[in-house]
Order: C-alpha cells, then structure tokens, then sequence
C-alpha cells in the first residue's frame, strides 16, 4: 500500500499541468500579453513537461502572427510619422545647429518604439526550449518580421517615387498651392531633397535589421544551448 501510494504521488508529480477549459482562454491581445503566454508555456516546457503540439491550435497560432504583423505595423507607422518631421523639418529648419550626440539623440526618437521591441523580442530567444514555445516565438517573429520589411520596402519605394518626381516644374506647380510663402517652400524643398533617398536607406535598414535581428538571437542562443548540452554529455561519458 505504500509502495502504491509513492507511486502515485510520483505520477501526480511529474504529471503534465495543462489548463484546458475552453470556457476561460483569453485571446492575447497585443505583444506584452503574446510574451507573457511563452513565457508560461516555458515554465512547463522548462521542467520537461511534454506539451503535445495540438495544445497549439491553428487559431492561436495565427493569434501570434497577427500580433507579430500588429507590432510591426505600429512600429513601422511611428517611423513614417515621426521620420519626416525630424529630418526634413527640425533638423534643416530648427535644430540647425547640433553637436554630434544631440542628432544621435533627437534622431533616435522616430526608432523609439522600433528599438524597444526589438530588444523585448530578442529577449524572449531565452524561452526557445519547447515545441510549443518554439510554435509560439516563430509565429510571433515571423508576423513581426513580414510586417516590417513590407513597410521598408514601401516607405524606399515612396521615398524614391517621391525624389523622381520632383522636378523644379513640379515643386513649383505644388508650392504655388500656399501662396505667399510659395518662394520658401520651393527652395526649403530643394535643401531637404537630397537627403532623401540616404534617409529612405537608413530608416529601410534598420527596419530590416529589426526584422531580422530577433531571429538572429533566437537561433544563436539555441545554438549554443545545444551545444552545451552535447559538450556536458561529452564530459560526462568520458
């Protein structure tokens, strides 16, 4: 009898602990929420818990991706507002002059957003352990990383349309529309025109770089947490 008992207090521990009321799943609603799910579905993966990989459904798993394209869109669309205003408005206009750390500072703001979940989303490349939370991070990424080259590739493309087009003939048929001030505009535009198409390239790389960098992370770490555990099950055999 207590053998028996032993028994099966040990299978109630090593149980797997998964809620499955179907009633009570609550839809993660933006990317602090997506994170926090991993990281639940790490606590029991981490133990050596076995999550089947159904628990995942198709429907949560495109929950993720949409999060992922959502975080990207709202990143990339701070870019797009932001980036004009400083470096075709205050900059050339307003902050005319600026040592060199406060341009790296006020430059930076436009990637404020784009910086901080940059760095959340590599964060969480310490929870790629499981199938599930591997499911959950790629879906995650991936809808991020889809969303932010498609608004790099539009915002070189825009600026670019928008450098070919303008022609003396064209800005001034355009400046025109403000009347008095048609004179300032003219010439204002033509002193912000060649930084156009480098600032395109800088904001589209960097928003490529943010792709791509989590999924640089994540793999890296992987990497290396297998490796450590080939190299301690080396050492041990030997």
């Amino acid at each position: 009898m207590t053998k028996d008992r032993e028994g099966r207090g040990q299978n109630n521990t090593n149980a797997q602990i998964i809620t499955t009321d179907n009633g009570r799943i609550y839809k993660p609603k933006n990317l602090l929420n997506a994170i926090s799910e991993i990281q639940q579905f790490y606590v029991i993966e981490s133990k050596g818990q076995n999550i089947p990989a159904e628990f995942l459904t198709i429907e949560r798993t495109l929950d993720f991706l949409k999060i992922g394209v959502t975080s990207g869109f709202q990143e990339g669309l701070a870019i797009a507002l932001l980036f004009p205003v400083f470096h075709f408005y205050l900059f050339p206009f307003v902050f005319k002059r600026l040592d060199l750390f406060s341009q790296i500072l006020f430059g930076g703001i436009p990637y404020l957003p784009l910086i901080i979940n940059t760095a959340i989303c590599s964060y969480i490349s310490r929870y790629y352990v499981g199938n599930i939370t591997r499911k959950g991070i790629n879906s995650l990424l991936m809808g991020r990383a889809i969303s932010l080259l498609l608004k790099a590739f539009f915002i070189y493309v825009l600026y670019l349309v928008l450098y070919r087009i303008s022609t003396p003939e064209n800005i001034w048929k355009a400046a025109l529309q403000f009347g008095s001030k048609a004179v300032k505009i003219y010439y204002g535009f033509f002193e912000i025109k060649p930084h156009l198409l480098p600032v395109a390239c800088e904001s589209a790389t960097l928003m490529v770089v943010a792709a791509i960098f989590p999924f640089g992370s994540v793999y890296f770490l992987d990497f290396w947490h297998r490796y450590r555990i080939k190299r301690n099950a080396k050492s041990i055999s030997a």
